[in-house]
C-alpha cells in the first residue's frame, strides 16, 4: 500500500516536469533510472573517450562525452539539466576527469586479461555443419 502511494506522490511531480504519458495508458507504478558509463578505448589508451548515460523509463534524457566536454540534453527536460549541470564548474572538472580515474585506471587493471583472453575465443571454436566437407 505504501509503494503505492509512493508512486502516487511521484507522479505529480513528474507530469510537471514534463513526463510524457501515452494517450490511454495506465500507469504501472514502476519506475526505472539507470545510468550507464561506457569507455571506448582507440588504440590501447592513446585516445580515450568516456561516455555516461542517463537514462529515465528507457528513455536518455541527458547524457556527458568527455570529447564534447559538457552534458548535452536530448529531451526537453534534459536539456534543464544540462544548463544546470554545466553551470557548477567544480562538478564538470570532476566529470571531466573521469577519462583518467574510470576509463585509463580500470584499462591498466584490466589489459593484462583482456589481451590475453583476446585470442583465445576464437581458438576454441571447432567447425560444424556443412563446412567439414561431409556429404549428406
Amino acid at each position: 500500500m505504501e509503494r503505492m502511494a509512493a508512486a502516487g506522490a511521484m507522479l505529480v511531480p513528474l507530469v510537471v516536469l514534463g513526463a510524457s504519458l501515452a494517450a490511454g495508458a495506465e500507469l504501472s507504478g514502476v519506475f526505472q533510472e539507470m545510468v550507464k558509463s561506457e569507455c571506448h578505448f582507440i588504440n590501447g589508451t592513446n585516445r580515450v573517450r568516456f561516455v555516461k548515460r542517463f537514462i529515465y523509463n528507457r528513455e536518455q534524457y541527458v547524457h556527458f562525452d568527455s570529447d564534447v566536454g559538457h552534458f548535452v540534453g536530448d529531451s526537453p527536460y534534459g536539456e534543464t539539466v544540462a544548463r544546470y549541470w554545466n553551470s557548477d564548474p567544480e562538478w564538470m572538472e570532476y566529470r571531466r576527469d573521469a577519462v583518467d580515474r574510470h576509463c585509463r585506471h580500470n584499462y591498466e587493471l584490466s589489459s593484462p586479461f583482456l589481451v590475453e583472453r583476446r585470442g583465445e575465443r576464437g581458438a576454441e571454436r571447432e567447425r560444424s555443419g556443412p563446412d567439414l566437407g561431409m556429404n549428406l
